[in-house]
């Protein structure tokens, strides 16, 4: 009986990784619109938007439509939203902020709010900031003070803060007012102290972090360095990988969460992300994992960072995909792609 139950868990979840679809944007040559693909390079909706952005994975997607935006699902259908003329918020270097964590902030006058994956107005628009939803909590601003806020709208005020960014992972810096960071939790409570001149992201527990010396080194939740500073920049580290980018006087390298410097044999050091790094070797983009061995040749022109087990990769003018196998799973043969998204 238990040989069975083993057998048919395997087999469902077997099966639950093959329906697993995942969808990017593509633009074909000789064409002004985006449509999207598969992971299979199948096209799921036909190029016929000039602007348009990812899928989230609530299977929504951000598109314009006669100069104002809606969302749309993985039929091309247009979902009935409770408010009209709404703006979007803009990340830096990624566009317009989509659904995240079931929820999506828009702004209507001068006033956020909050739209479920329905359409409905979840939260109502009363707020002069509004940021993503992370693991069920979001940061917002109304006045001078700031609040979490969870999926009911429910808010606990943030007090003594001049300034707090997004949750991600669970928590959000935050700037006290003698310009120190440090992070809360979804709780508000200060689980580290402002003490750093400015800090990374935690991944697995690990974020970075500048002191006043402006040398850079490692912290865990609780604010205690697990790699002291001593290096000139750093990114976040890769949960697969077990590696960090980090610059020392030698110039970039790599870390691991024993503080060990990690060289790798490579013309231009990229982070790493599902477990491997771009790199370039005789001027061809390819990609490493933690012991420099090239899983994916460095045989192209052009390539992105590794996201939910896909990267783009260009072969003279044309875009593809590979997966972290360093199989090509989309033949290059687009003008431009974005990123391949997961859609459950």
């Amino acid at each position: 009986m238990k040989l069975l139950s083993t057998i048919v868990l395997s087999l469902l979840l077997s099966a639950a990784s093959v329906a697993q679809t995942y969808i990017a944007q593509v633009k074909p040559y000789g064409k002004k619109d985006w449509g999207y693909i598969n992971q299979k390079g199948d096209f799921v909706i036909q190029p016929q938007y000039r602007t348009c952005y990812g899928f989230s994975d609530n299977g929504l997607a951000v598109v314009n439509v006669n100069k104002k935006y809606a969302f749309i699902n993985t039929k091309n259908e247009q979902i009935k939203i409770d408010v009209k003329n709404f703006k979007l918020y803009s990340v830096f270097g990624f566009g317009l902020q989509g659904y995240s964590d079931g929820m999506v902030a828009v702004k209507v006058g001068d006033n956020w709010g909050y739209l479920d994956t329905s359409g409905k107005l979840a939260i109502e628009l009363k707020y002069d900031k509004a940021t993503a939803f992370d693991k069920g909590y979001a940061i917002v601003k109304k006045a001078d003070t700031y609040y979490i806020i969870d999926k009911k709208g429910v808010e606990t005020e943030i007090k003594d803060v001049a300034s707090v960014k997004p949750f991600v992972n669970g928590y959000a810096p935050f700037t006290d007012f003698a310009k120190m960071v440090g992070f809360i939790n979804n709780k508000g409570e200060k689980v580290v102290s402002a003490s750093f001149v400015s800090v990374g992201e935690f991944e697995n527990g690990v974020a970075w972090a500048k002191n006043a010396n402006k040398k850079i080194g490692f912290i865990n939740a609780v604010g205690k360095w697990v790699i002291e500073p001593g290096f000139l920049s750093a990114k976040n580290f890769d949960a697969v990988s077990g590696l960090a980018r980090v610059k020392t006087l030698d110039g970039w390298a790599y870390t691991n969460i024993d503080g060990e410097i990690i060289k790798i044999d490579t013309e231009s050091f990229g982070d790493f992300n599902d477990g491997l790094a771009k790199g370039k070797k005789g001027g061809k983009i390819g990609y490493y994992n933690n012991k420099g061995e090239w899983i994916v040749a460095p045989e192209f022109d052009g390539g992105n960072n590794f996201k939910n087990g896909f990267a783009a990769i260009k072969k003279g003018k044309k875009w593809g995909f590979v997966n972290t196998a360093g199989e090509i799973v989309v033949e290059p043969a687009y003008a431009g792609v974005k990123f391949m998204e997961k859609v459950n």
